[in-house]
């Protein structure tokens, strides 16, 4: 085994901590309690961005944030459009109609066709973040 001099302890410890700072850069970036939109108590929507779509059945893609205050809920009666989603953050239990309850924690991924209801509710302590890349129809 070799031994190593100071310089070559001090760029080992920088390229281990330039690492570890890149490796956090993509961890989810919190949000201000008042960014986005307010579209049920404690869960709010922020958009992200919108393109058009190479999916032939799709004419645009959009992306959005849905972030949820501990124990807050939302409610859709039915989904507006085809999308798929993640859980960037926290816990979230899903309930997608009778008898499809499912609990989705931090890198879990789902989806939602048009119609589908789905109510979903922060179960976790901390704050949960859904991102839903909706798929919008010709």
């Amino acid at each position: 085994m070799k031994d190593i001099d100071g310089r070559s302890a001090l760029a080992c410890g920088l390229a281990a901590t330039s690492t570890l700072a890149m490796a956090d850069s993509a961890v989810a970036q919190p949000y201000a309690p008042s960014q986005g939109t307010e579209i049920a108590p404690g869960v709010r929507r922020v958009d992200l961005g919108k393109r058009e779509s190479m999916i032939p059945a799709y004419k645009t893609v959009s992306m959005r944030d849905v972030v949820y205050q501990p124990k807050s809920k939302s409610m859709n009666m039915g989904m507006a459009n085809d999308m798929v989603c993640h859980c960037l953050e926290g816990e979230l239990r899903v309930n997608q109609g009778p008898g499809k309850d499912f609990t989705v924690k931090k890198g879990d991924v789902w989806s939602c066709n048009k119609g589908l209801p789905e109510n979903d509710e922060n179960v976790g302590s901390g704050v949960a973040i859904m991102r839903v890349i909706d798929l919008l129809p010709t």
